[in-house]
């Protein structure tokens, strides 16, 4: 016994109306894209998400560092 396919939904028998459901969609569609990968501009490795300077997680860790560096060292003539 073979099943009937089945037809789709008519759209007044939804809950969700058709137009929000299209919108959401497209937005699952845009978010499944690959985003442009962007070089770190010391090392040339892939940036890190969150870095608006435009350096991969390392190079960031290390200049974040490198500024708490000179507070920790302070001199003893201080």
């Amino acid at each position: 016994m073979k099943r009937r396919p089945k037809s789709p939904p008519r759209p007044e028998s939804l809950v969700v109306p058709l137009e929000i459901l299209e919108r959401a969609q497209e937005s699952l569609l845009q978010e499944r894209r690959p985003n442009p990968i962007h070089k770190c501009t010391v090392c040339a490795s892939e940036c890190a998400p969150n870095s608006s300077e435009g350096l991969c997680w390392v190079c960031r860790h290390l200049k974040i560092s490198a500024w708490r560096d000179p507070d920790m060292q302070a001199s003893p003539s201080e």
